[in-house]
């Protein structure tokens, strides 16, 4: 793991700079990083994830510091092109330092596969007669994968619900797949598939879906930690804080932005380790829903020091096996970052990462308000993408920051006076 995450004025360096920082705090070769140049993954590469290939698209790369989880220092490696996410996730890790920064669990890694049957004539005696034959069942889809048994892993239980639909009641075989290292989609639809056949004869119906839900309700990960009132401003920062929070635990207006800002932190590494963001979203959100409500997804409190404590538990199906976590030269480089030992463990910080993006959100909207920090850096790409070089971006951010004109048009403006030799 990494040595210390925090790394002094690793914002400031160049990026041969910050390789050799990020090498140094993990103990990895430098030479490592030369697998994230741009023609280290062409579209020969990437054909073999996706289809009708003319391209590849690249995002920028980065670690957040100053994370300490479970008492070891980590870096977390984020793919994001949003600007500040990275930055405010560091910051938020610092506040969290002084407290031990991040503590973190997870429930076994169990995924889940529905078998929908329908044309059942008795749906809750065919419930009975499925699980009467649970062992049956489980022993056939377990045959799928003997290497997935071997390590530990496979069907641990089935249960069975009844859905009343608007034309008839479905009857849904779920299959409880402890998939360990995996991610588990493929493990978890072919042995839905090869034993769909053996349980509609025994339901007394037809078989139609059978494929995994992306609800991994019983794959939870969960991360606490104590941000310093100091640190974040005071009291009256605290109480603007748990406002908000209170806002978003109370409104779904609020909540679905609230949210947002916590898969900003999350979304973020499960892409730089080539997992599937949009399965970890599908949870999440339907994981904010509760009792027929949308709400936060996290928690924050005041503790009897007047410290701030924040908790967050979310759904986390990520592998470290499978898919672009072993293709993708940057996944496997982020991975080697991360130094993570098991799929719960890279969840764990996953969570982690995205608790303090939500506090590190929740602190700006509760003082300066969004635009300062994250705009001033969004001026930073108007600046690039008007073909400002380095002296010119430094002038044009400092006066979009005092116009508070974080505009493209003001941007070429400036840019035009710049290169005229006028000024004003």
């Amino acid at each position: 793991m990494a040595v210390n995450s925090r790394i002094a004025d690793f914002r400031n360096m160049s990026v041969d700079d910050r390789r050799k920082a990020v090498a140094a705090s993990t103990g990895l070769d430098a030479e490592l990083f030369s697998q994230l140049d741009a023609d280290a993954f062409g579209p020969e590469d990437a054909a073999n994830l996706s289809e009708n290939i003319f391209g590849v698209f690249s995002l920028p790369l980065g670690a957040a510091t100053n994370f300490t989880i479970n008492g070891t220092d980590v870096l977390v490696p984020m793919a994001t092109e949003e600007a500040s996410v990275i930055a405010a996730a560091s910051n938020a890790a610092r506040m969290a330092r002084p407290h031990g920064g991040f503590f973190t669990s997870s429930t076994e890694p169990v995924m889940q596969a529905q078998i929908q049957l329908i044309n059942v004539a008795d749906p809750q005696a065919a419930r009975t007669r499925v699980l009467e034959r649970q062992a049956e069942i489980i022993d056939l889809a377990n045959a799928q994968d003997p290497k997935l048994v071997e390590v530990g892993g496979g069907v641990k239980g089935i249960e069975v619900r009844l859905v009343e639909a608007r034309t008839m009641t479905y009857v849904l075989v779920h299959l409880l797949v402890d998939v360990r290292d995996a991610m588990g989609a493929n493990a978890v639809n072919t042995m839905a598939e090869a034993v769909s056949g053996t349980v509609a004869v025994i339901a007394g119906g037809d078989a139609l879906l059978r494929i995994l839900t992306n609800k991994a309700d019983r794959r939870l990960s969960r991360a606490r930690a104590v941000f310093d009132r100091d640190l974040l401003g005071g009291d009256e920062v605290i109480d603007n804080i748990l406002h908000a929070y209170e806002l978003a635990a109370a409104d779904p207006y609020r909540a679905a932005t609230h949210n947002k800002g916590i898969m900003n932190g999350i979304s973020a590494v499960v892409l730089a380790t080539g997992n599937d963001t949009r399965a970890v979203e599908a949870g999440a959100h339907s994981h904010a829903l509760v009792d027929g409500r949308y709400s936060s997804l996290s928690t924050f409190e005041r503790n009897a020091d007047g410290d701030l404590v924040g908790t967050l538990e979310v759904p986390m199906p990520v592998g470290l096996v499978g898919g672009a976590t072993k293709v993708h030269p940057a996944a496997r480089t982020a991975l080697q970052i991360a130094e993570v030992a098991s799929a719960q463990d890279l969840a764990e910080m996953i969570v982690a990462a995205g608790l303090a993006q939500n506090l590190a959100a929740l602190r700006v909207l509760a003082t300066e308000g969004v635009q300062r920090g994250h705009m001033s850096l969004h001026a930073k790409n108007l600046a690039a993408s008007a073909g400002a070089n380095a002296e010119e971006t430094a002038i044009i951010v400092d006066r979009l920051i005092k116009e508070r004109a974080f505009r493209f048009d003001r941007v070429q403006s400036i840019l035009d006076e710049l290169r005229s030799g006028v000024s004003r």
